[in-house]
């Protein structure tokens, strides 16, 4: 827990306390009068005000934000019971440890210490008054702050029932991630599709017609040591054109992955490459075909980034798992500054996320560099 929250969270539940009064004093004189039609609007007004009031302390200081500005009368007497209840207890709590470590500390310090005995079945023991008070009082603050992190979590949890998305927020905002995903994925498939143009126009295509002039200048030649010189040539040109056409066909999808696994694939990624890549991987069997495919592209697209854009000299690839997720990390000793929207990271992001994963980049400026994605190892269907 950071030190700004370790002051926020006492703060926050003592003007919940607070609260809970004046809701309380709400609540009796809102009962009556909203059996008046006249003044119902006034109480609704009221119930909206503090309503908004907890959803700002909520907000500011427990860190939650919630969707619905009304939870209605109910809230309000749940918030009302938890604050002053909860209030009581924190504050006797601590009253008495405060108690008990200024009595100890008196008597330590000023006054005289009283011998204290402790008899227990088979122990016999003295000690003093100052002893036990600063001892008590500690082992009361403890609980004092325990009581507060309790109260805390109880207000979130009673928040999220009342003030939390409903049945139809949640289907709204599943089926707008579900929209954003597939834009995503049409984007980056999109960008794949440009990429392999691209590799094939510069590539290929070039080493094609290279290959094409050779033989046509060969078999117009009537020189037949040109000719031998050329088809030689040619020969060389069309194993350089084999090259580049596996160099392709790797780089869209490697046979590896199906045939041998993430394992293979990985390990052929780091054969290629030009700097020293460690893979560990911790997996205990193979991601199912989907997840698989993500972790693969994740890995692949972080160490050309790292190789080709941070100047990495060590690449590390750590797989790993939990009981529902499979995750990885890349991470690399280059100069950093990778920017999360550019299109190959932003396309792993969209590719994760479609997936219900996690995706992030923590790239400062001067590295070094760390790539992370975390995907559920039972994927959604659509």
């Amino acid at each position: 827990m950071s030190g700004g929250r370790i002051t926020r969270v006492p703060v926050g539940v003592v003007l919940g306390m607070a609260l809970g009064l004046a809701e309380l004093l709400f609540l009796l004189a809102a009962a009556p009068a909203c059996l008046v039609p006249a003044l119902r609007p006034v109480a609704a007004r009221g119930l909206a005000r503090l309503t908004a009031l907890e959803r700002a302390r909520l907000s500011r200081f427990l860190g939650l934000d919630t969707s619905r500005e009304s939870g209605g009368y109910a809230f309000l007497a749940a918030r009302a019971a938890l604050g002053l209840l909860g209030g009581y207890a924190c504050t006797s709590t601590l009253f008495l440890a405060l108690l008990f470590v200024g009595g100890g500390t008196w008597a330590l310090l000023w006054g005289r210490a009283e011998p204290i005995p402790l008899e227990l079945p088979g122990v016999n023991l003295v000690t003093s008054s100052d002893v036990v008070g600063l001892s008590s009082g500690a082992l009361l603050l403890v609980v004092s702050a325990l009581l507060v992190l309790g109260m805390a979590a109880l207000e979130r949890r009673v928040a999220v029932h009342f003030l939390g998305p409903d049945g139809g927020e949640l289907m709204r905002r599943r089926i707008a991630e579900l929209t954003a995903s597939r834009s995503g994925i049409v984007r980056a498939v999109d960008d794949e599709r440009r990429r392999i143009e691209r590799d094939l126009h510069d590539g290929v295509q070039q080493r094609g017609v290279a290959l094409a002039m050779l033989l046509g200048r060969a078999r117009h030649s009537r020189d037949q040591e040109q000719v031998h010189e050329l088809v030689d040539q040619a020969y060389t040109e069309s194993r350089r054109l084999l090259d580049e056409l596996r160099s392709v066909a790797w780089r869209v999808y490697p046979t590896a992955l199906d045939e041998l696994g993430l394992r293979a694939a990985l390990a052929g990624v780091a054969e290629r490459t030009p700097v020293p890549v460690t893979v560990h991987d911790g997996l205990s069997g193979r991601p199912v075909s989907e997840v698989e495919t993500a972790l693969y592209f994740v890995v692949r697209e972080a160490i050309t980034n790292a190789v080709k854009h941070a100047g990495a000299h060590d690449i590390l690839v750590v797989l790993s798992e939990d009981e529902r997720t499979v995750s990885v990390a890349i991470s690399d000793d280059g100069r950093g500054g990778a920017d999360p929207s550019g299109g190959g990271l932003s396309g792993l992001a969209r590719r994760v996320l479609a997936l219900d994963g996690t995706f992030g980049v923590d790239s400062p400026p001067g590295g070094p560099t760390r790539v992370t994605a975390t995907l559920p190892k039972a994927p959604p269907c659509g």
